[in-house]
């Protein structure tokens, strides 16, 4: 059956061997990925790289969800970020990516972020960490929820702008 028939991925019963918290947070990286597939996967490389009504392109939301995947796993694993991450983030408005790139680097973090999230022991859930430059508090847990909202807010904003630039091929 394909993905945009099916119920969403936490309603398919999939998962059970995993912790509750990590479930929840695979299932909602399930769901964006469908979900950005399904809504993005068939813009051009300009409809990608388009600005709409001065929104951020849908480029950037891909770039900004997979490198954030793995900025937020870097704090809920107990590191800081190294020198490339921080140089990656201040290119993820970059114009000119095209569709292959773009999607060849979000299934590369997805596929890097499901194994991340799975080896997080669920014992480890109210560690505390540091995240950031000024080392603000957070618990592994807290990042995991944060990677989960934090990817579907982004999911949510390149649909949307998806839409807005597949309603402009008419």
């Amino acid at each position: 059956m394909e993905p945009s028939k099916l119920p969403e991925p936490w309603l398919r019963d999939t998962l059970t061997e995993v912790p509750a918290v990590q479930r929840a947070v695979l299932h909602a990286l399930e769901l964006a990925k469908e979900d950005l597939e399904r809504w993005c996967g068939s813009l051009s490389d300009e409809e990608l790289n388009a600005r709409p009504a001065g929104l951020a392109p849908v480029a950037f939301h891909l770039r900004h969800i997979g490198r954030s995947l793995d900025r937020l796993l870097t704090y809920a694993e107990g590191n800081q970020l190294s020198g490339e991450q921080v140089a990656e983030l201040k290119t993820e408005l970059d114009p000119g990516a095209t569709r292959h790139e773009l999607f060849a680097e979000l299934t590369v973090a997805f596929t890097k972020s499901v194994a991340r999230v799975r080896a997080i022991d669920a014992e480890h859930l109210e560690q505390r960490r540091a995240v950031g430059k000024k080392e603000l508090p957070a618990t592994v847990a807290g990042l995991l929820v944060h990677v989960a909202d934090h990817t579907q807010r982004h999911t949510g904003q390149a649909v949307t702008t998806s839409k807005f630039v597949l309603a402009q091929r008419r």
